[in-house]
């Protein structure tokens, strides 16, 4: 596993206000009655998507561990994803620009004992660094940098090559507007209010256009939908409102 304690530092990606926002969450991570049930929900949804989509570009079994693959989860917040992945077998390497969060991390790997390990590092101090995984996950974090091409840029370089890269987040149109934001914020309550910013949103054909540009090709994608009434979420065809993609790096 190839990985480099950077810490991170001035760059075009992080956001100061996104940092600050989610250090405010560091507290709730692993509250899964409290504000943060969406994500867990959504972390069960989509690690039967991840875990599928790498079994299936390794070779691996249904009942194979991913024992020997490297991951690297960006933004990893208090490790949730980082966690599931671990138990999966995986070596995981989770960053995050928030030391409350990896403080929170850290710890509840450490009750858990489980060996993850866990930095204050960002995207591109890892690839200047030269670092390479097999796996890298960058999920709901599109949304939140302050530029995208140099952020999506330095998660492409991090990519090993024959190795896969997921992408998670929320569509921009009305719709998207209307069911995350103004819905899932507003009317709903089911995350805090400014969580997600309109203009940050990307588009699926604007996210496919960034992986292309490292030779990452888009291998499998799902739309996801909630149901309102059972908190439950899905695979849908659509991809209007929330999505998530599988990119395969050319070898």
């Amino acid at each position: 596993m190839n990985q480099n304690n950077s810490t991170a530092g001035s760059n075009g990606s992080v956001d100061p206000q996104e940092r600050e926002k989610f250090d405010q969450f560091a507290a709730i991570w692993w509250d899964e009655a409290g504000p943060m049930w969406p994500l867990h929900t959504l972390n069960r949804f989509r690690i039967d998507f991840i875990s599928a989509a790498i079994r299936d570009h390794y070779g691996l079994r249904e009942s194979d561990l991913l024992s020997g693959l490297s991951v690297l989860d960006i933004g990893c917040g208090g490790g949730i994803l980082a966690e599931s992945m671990k138990r999966l077998g995986a070596g995981v390497h989770g960053v995050d620009i928030s030391e409350r969060n990896i403080s929170v991390a850290r710890d509840h790997a450490e009750a858990a004992g489980l060996d993850i390990d866990y930095d204050v590092s960002t995207a591109e101090s890892l690839a200047t660094a030269g670092s390479k995984y097999d796996v890298v996950l960058n999920m709901e974090v599109v949304e939140h940098v302050a530029d995208l091409d140099v952020f999506m840029s330095a998660c492409n370089q991090l990519v090993a090559d024959g190795g896969l890269q997921f992408v998670s987040t929320i569509n921009r149109n009305p719709l998207a507007w209307f069911v995350a934001i103004f819905g899932a914020e507003t009317v709903l309550g089911w995350l805090p209010k400014g969580t997600h910013q309109y203009h940050k949103l990307v588009k699926p054909n604007e996210l496919v256009r960034q992986l292309s540009k490292d030779k990452l090709s888009v291998v499998s994608r799902t739309g996801v939908a909630v149901n309102p009434f059972t908190r439950r979420m899905s695979a849908r065809k659509s991809e209007s409102v929330n999505y998530m993609f599988c990119a395969a790096k050319a070898p």
